[in-house]
């Protein structure tokens, strides 16, 4: 639905696509500052959620989990480089667990739902989580036990994987939803989503 919309512009803005792992400067002290790798269907609503976040500094859009390097939005979209729509989240540690950056992961979305969310179908919509550390793996594994446990997902497909690179998307997605409110699929995907996310995640939010 989207890649329609956008073929054209991704022909113009293609050379403008920035890869890079560089945590970008913020307000905090580096020394506080980690990242986290998501992925939960189309990265224009997952970034404007996380921004949202008390403790988060800065929410990229990008690319990662395939194996095609310098990947385009439109070979994303193809489903032919194994790549996930994602973000990369840069949180003060301090002000912001992981925890609960997994907790609103699994609040902004539905991770039962294999390859789709909402009206985006593709392995590239899929939900995904990337781990640095080997504690991440254990509260990511921990947190989907406890959500079984709860029967708050009869299921959960989220893909749970190593964290190798990540490629920052072309820079017309940044901040998307921020730069264009009144566009069709922000209007009636992503703003609804973000709605009821904010419900859910009370108390938490900037």
């Amino acid at each position: 639905m989207r890649f329609l919309f956008f073929l054209l512009l991704t022909v113009s803005f293609a050379s403008c696509a920035q890869h890079s792992q560089n945590i970008p400067k913020t307000k905090s002290d580096s020394s506080v500052l980690d990242t986290a790798y998501f992925a939960a269907g189309c990265f224009w609503c997952v970034e404007a959620i996380f921004e949202s976040i008390e403790g988060v500094e800065e929410v990229i859009s990008g690319y990662t989990g395939g194996q095609t390097a310098n990947p385009t939005y439109k070979e994303v979209c193809s489903g032919t480089t194994g790549h996930a729509e994602a973000i990369m989240i840069v949180y003060n540690k301090k002000s912001v667990p992981y925890d609960t950056l997994l907790s609103a992961f699994f609040s902004s979305h539905d991770p039962s739902t294999l390859n789709q969310q909402g009206p985006d179908v593709g392995t590239q919509y899929r939900s995904a989580i990337f781990y640095s550390t080997s504690a991440e793996k254990q509260l990511i594994e921990k947190c989907i036990s406890q959500l079984l446990e709860k029967k708050v997902f009869n299921e959960i497909t989220t893909e749970v994987s190593p964290f190798v690179k990540f490629w920052e998307a072309e820079i017309y997605h940044q901040d998307f939803e921020a730069n264009n409110p009144y566009n069709f699929y922000i209007q009636n995907v992503s703003i609804p989503r973000f709605e009821k996310f904010k419900q859910k995640f009370k108390g938490k939010l900037k």
